[in-house]
């Protein structure tokens, strides 16, 4: 005789509250490599047009040698891959960043991933929500950190 089993559809993520991490908890994205693509479209959709960027041949003449990945897309990416955790769909506003330091260049074909740590979790004096500080480090493959920032967020609690 066999055992009927009861199937779930679910989709998307769970949803994640401010309850749901601590002070000390430590998060880790999935990884992006990248391409050319990424630096053309951040030029075209914030104008940030500058030759060490975009063109091949000036950047071949400065110390890095070639061509980088913009420093405020390195940060766009990394808060976009940690959404991707899951514990940012309850989020009611985003408060700010603090302390962003690009510590070495992204160059293309590179791949990089967040690793993140609650430095801060506590309650707030609105009963729906509490804040959350994430100290954010931005590494590429070889593990070298590229980038460190922290962003706070209020969080729906349940």
């Amino acid at each position: 005789m066999s055992e009927q089993v009861q199937e779930r559809l679910v989709k998307g993520r769970p949803d994640h509250f401010w309850d749901d991490l601590v002070t000390g908890d430590r998060l880790q994205s999935p990884g992006i490599t990248i391409t050319e693509a990424h630096l053309v479209q951040w030029a075209g959709l914030t104008g940030d047009w500058v030759s060490l960027h975009l063109d091949e041949e000036y950047a071949a003449q400065t110390p890095f040698g070639q061509r980088i990945g913009h420093g405020p897309l390195t940060l766009s990416v990394a808060l976009g891959l940690m959404t991707q955790t899951g514990y940012f769909s309850n989020v009611i506003a985003w408060l700010g960043l603090e302390s962003v330091r690009a510590v070495k260049p992204v160059f293309i074909g590179e791949t990089i991933r967040v690793e993140a740590l609650v430095s801060e979790a506590r309650e707030t004096s609105k009963p729906g929500a509490g804040l959350w500080t994430i100290d954010y480090t931005v590494v590429k493959q070889d593990g070298s950190t590229v980038m460190t920032f922290s962003s706070s967020f209020l969080i729906k609690r349940r």
